[in-house]
């Protein structure tokens, strides 16, 4: 069976990411934790397995592998026959790509004013500072360029790119997003892999 390592608060939206991916593929996988609080994830034989000493990490048999976008990549590979995590077409799937790495390396006064724990509802939503407003601006403007007019998924078909805009559009809340985002957004929470992946948190 695949074995997943995330953080012990389930907060961590790489982590998420690949959670999800396994859960729409409908692959068997055992979870374990690391607290990060505590660093765990620096022990000698978890650093062995991860190499980056960073969740999540996923264990293939004897095969381990580190940093979501990596593991997501590997898991189409290694089972085609399951539901796809990426678009099978080579532009949407260059397009998803595209994507995730934006929501993964911009809008970081946004990501830093509202953090996960702010998104699982663990801390209150604080007014947005001028440069957070300024992310967030930024990021209606993509997705409204991108969610189908109808607010179904991305591409079609769900592709992990839904769960990892749907948590950055939650960054925000519902009277600061245009109905159309929020109503997406909430759409891609209560799928039954997110809900699952919320359900695990550390209340």
């Amino acid at each position: 069976m695949l074995q997943l390592y995330v953080d012990q608060g389930f907060l961590s939206p790489y982590a998420m990411a690949v959670f999800v991916a396994l859960s729409e593929k409908g692959l068997p996988f055992d979870v374990r934790t690391r607290d990060l609080g505590h660093g765990e994830q620096f022990e000698p034989a978890y650093r062995e397995q991860s190499l980056t000493s960073r969740v999540p990490t996923l264990l293939d048999g004897a095969f381990s592998l580190s940093e979501s976008s990596a593991i997501i990549e590997y898991l189409d590979e290694a089972y085609p026959a399951t539901v796809r995590a990426l678009p099978a077409a080579l532009k949407a799937r260059a397009r998803a790509r595209q994507l995730q790495a934006w929501l993964r390396s911009d809008l970081l006064a946004l990501r830093n004013e509202r953090s996960t724990e702010t998104v699982f509802g663990r801390q209150a939503a604080a007014p947005l500072s001028e440069a957070a407003r300024a992310a967030a601006d930024k990021l209606i403007a993509v997705a409204e360029a991108v969610v189908p007019a109808d607010g179904g998924e991305l591409f079609g078909d769900w592709c992990v790119v839904d769960a990892e805009l749907a948590l950055l559009l939650k960054r925000l809340t519902a009277d600061e997003l245009p109905p159309r985002l929020a109503a997406y957004a909430e759409r891609q929470w209560w799928r039954p892999s997110l809900a699952d992946w919320r359900a695990r948190q550390i209340r």
